[in-house]
């Protein structure tokens, strides 16, 4: 089995309610949930006139291959109304959901770069992931701990309160 780390986030319709249901969906659709993390708020990136952002992070065990991982989480995001076609880069969107990291795979085709190549500086990533994995170790960055930086306070909060347990 391979883990897998998920993040998510929409800032349209109920931001809230797409999140939980993309966490719960994936769990229905060859993974296994192991961890997620609280929900946080977060300003956007790129155009700043658009609503605040919801952002999770979720861990899942799955026999997927990386590709087949990717296919799922896009599907996802269309079950909820996203077009990728449509949606503008940085932009609002319904939901939004990445593949961060492939157990420790470093990868970078075309189609898909593992570790995400934006996971450093994203407060609205490692702020989720720092709740369930704070000594996960991302491939060429280092500890998740570690890449936390006081500014983020400012960029990101805390939106409900102290995590659910790992299911592990």
């Amino acid at each position: 089995m391979n883990r897998v780390v998920v993040g998510l986030g929409a800032n349209l319709g109920d931001p809230v309610a797409q999140v939980e249901a993309a966490i719960d969906a994936l769990a229905t659709a060859g993974f296994r949930l192991l961890a997620r993390s609280a929900l946080y708020g977060s300003k956007p990136w790129g155009d700043a006139a658009q609503p605040d952002y919801v952002n999770a992070v979720a861990i899942y065990e799955t026999d997927l291959e990386p590709e087949a991982v990717l296919d799922r989480l896009l599907a996802e995001e269309a079950r909820q109304g996203r077009s990728r076609a449509v949606d503008r880069r940085n932009g609002p969107r319904s939901i939004d959901v990445d593949l961060l990291l492939y157990d420790e795979l470093l990868q970078a085709t075309p189609r898909l770069e593992l570790p995400h190549p934006r996971i450093r500086g994203r407060a609205f990533v490692l702020l989720p992931l720092a709740d369930i994995a704070p000594d996960l170790v991302i491939p060429g960055l280092g500890r998740v701990a570690e890449l936390i930086e006081p500014a983020f306070t400012a960029e990101c909060w805390r939106l409900s309160g102290p995590p659910p347990l790992p299911t592990e």
